[in-house]
């Protein structure tokens, strides 16, 4: 399977805060940052990157739900949407995103 290509959007994700803030899931570490798809299907099968959350380790394992029973994929989507919402505005502060 080929590497996913290493897009502005991607690249724009390292070293930023979490935008998940999953309460008891967010370990707020930067370094672990990258943009998060909402869907979790995997590598292949994601959706566009404007519609990526910045998030960390921690979270993005989270949001894609194969590790996680304690929550509906209701509950991920909201936490996703919510998380790409503050995104796309810390990219429209940053001149990454034009409106």
């Amino acid at each position: 399977m080929a590497k996913p290509k290493m897009t502005k959007l991607r690249k724009a994700a390292r070293g930023q805060d979490c935008q998940l803030r999953i309460p008891g899931v967010c370990s707020g570490d930067a370094d672990t940052t990258v943009l998060c798809h909402i869907g979790g299907a995997g590598t292949g099968a994601k959706s566009h990157d404007l519609h990526g959350s910045w998030g960390c380790y921690s979270c993005h394992q989270w949001i894609d739900g194969g590790y996680v029973k304690s929550s509906d994929r209701e509950t991920r989507d909201l936490y996703h949407l919510e998380g790409v919402i503050r995104t796309q505005e810390k990219l429209i502060e940053q001149g990454l995103l034009a409106v």
